[in-house]
């Protein structure tokens, strides 16, 4: 099939579905030719980055607007104007290979119109990059509600946050310290035909020159070595864990943080929680890949009655759901399918979280608050919150030379020392007073 054709399969279920790239693209890239899939994933990740841009051009360049229902003919125009825009495929090649993929998908009504559109895009390129001086969800290629939250909360910092959403992500590897050394794995890349660089700050971070199949690293398959941001490698050093000490993963799938914590210090009592059985399973694959172990619960943070043995935790681990706007270069799509509404039914949800672990946690015990989200009212005004209503936290400061001190945790901005945008606060349990005290 027309690759361009492939991408309208996944494009629809995202835009006329809701459903996420993660979700949509898995299937449709495993049945496309290992030569195709790059410029798969391209197109599809390419349209949702750039998605608020190409359809306030799109609508300028259509006489009167598509029908609601049109998604797939829609794709396939945004698909057009993408390749015109953004990628090294010749105007005529882009123009007649979309063109082709409207007549492959059983649309050949829709083969003039593309082959129109396309052909004014480029008669009118310099009206269309007007736009984008006069509309700021053309220009900036964000929704406005979004933009209006990031310039609340980082007025001097987000047209850099942006910025980086709108860029291509690093591929950022983490070394298992268990099996070898950053500098050894690096060696290997380069003897494997990979440049990487050491990203400062991180001790078991590598930053690959160009992306790969990670299957195909040297000992990927033996667990030498995970593919993981570096702001997420900041977890399990900041958890401080201690041989012996059980420790709880809460949100632990896909495992990322939970496989870095047991290469930290294998000989941990730890539990990796998630609501979803499902990805559950992408958890023990990830254990497995790494050659170690943990024990894994399907249930709901919140409501630790249901599925906890009343052991306290030395230490736990709130990777909380979040708006996941600290990794929109990753996932593009998050500025399509996020809505504004989200963010305070998701403050929420980390509130009831944070109260639903706490009674678990042991006197003298720490816990971890992590989000992947860049707005403030899910991280450190949640985390004022619960100081304020719990008489027996105490936030412990996070001292690091990475991101920016805020009034309650830390703030990694995206694209600041290369990391992804994150949020890290951390709190402990006073220790239970001595008897007789």
């Amino acid at each position: 099939m027309n690759v361009r054709a492939s991408a309208v399969q996944v494009l629809v279920q995202v835009l006329g579905e809701g459903r996420s790239l993660a979700t949509a693209l898995p299937p449709i890239l495993n049945r496309t030719a290992v030569r195709d899939r790059g410029l798969l994933r391209e197109l599809c990740h390419g349209v949702c980055r750039w998605y608020f841009r190409l359809q306030r051009q799109l609508d300028r360049l259509l006489a009167r607007p598509l029908a609601v229902t049109e998604y797939g003919v829609r794709a396939l125009l945004l698909i057009g104007l993408y390749q015109l825009w953004h990628l090294r495929v010749p105007d005529h090649a882009a123009v007649s290979e979309t063109v082709a993929a409207a007549r492959q998908l059983r649309k050949p009504w829709a083969a003039g119109l593309i082959n129109a559109v396309l052909r004014a895009a480029l008669r009118r390129k310099q009206e269309l990059a007007a736009l984008l001086e006069s509309d700021s969800e053309a220009g900036t290629a964000h929704p406005r509600w979004l933009l209006a939250r990031l310039r609340q909360d980082w007025p001097d910092d987000w047209p850099a946050i942006v910025a980086a959403n709108n860029s291509r992500p690093p591929f950022v590897l983490r070394v298992n310290s268990r099996r070898l050394a950053r500098e050894d794995y690096r060696l290997r890349l380069a003897e494997a035909g990979h440049s990487a660089d050491a990203v400062p700050g991180v001790p078991t971070a590598l930053l690959l020159a160009e992306p790969t199949d990670a299957a195909t690293l040297p000992g990927f398959a033996e667990g030498w070595v995970s593919v993981q941001d570096a702001a997420a490698q900041l977890a399990a050093a900041l958890l401080e864990v201690r041989p012996g000490q059980r420790v709880l993963d809460a949100c632990a799938a896909p495992g990322g943080k939970t496989g870095h914590l047991l290469e930290c210090e294998p000989n941990l009592q730890l539990t990796a929680l998630d609501g979803d059985a499902g990805r559950l399973e992408r958890v023990r694959d990830t254990l497995r890949r790494l050659r170690t172990d943990a024990r894994l619960i399907a249930g709901d943070a919140a409501r630790p009655a249901d599925w906890w043995d009343g052991i306290p935790f030395d230490r736990i681990l709130v990777d909380a759901p979040c708006s996941a706007t600290g990794v929109i270069r990753r996932h593009p799509d998050i500025k399509l399918l996020r809505r504004e509404s989200d963010i305070a039914a998701l403050a929420e949800q980390q509130r009831a979280i944070l109260v639903g672990l706490w009674p678990l946690l042991r006197p003298g015990g720490r816990l971890l608050y992590a989000t992947c989200s860049v707005l403030r009212q899910e991280n450190d005004r949640v985390i004022a919150a619960f100081l304020a209503a719990q008489p027996d936290a105490v936030e412990w400061p996070i001292a690091a030379g990475w991101g920016r001190a805020l009034p309650h945790g830390r703030q990694l901005l995206p694209g600041e020392a290369t990391m992804d945008g994150f949020y890290y606060a951390g709190l402990s349990k006073p220790p239970a007073a001595a008897p007789g005290a």
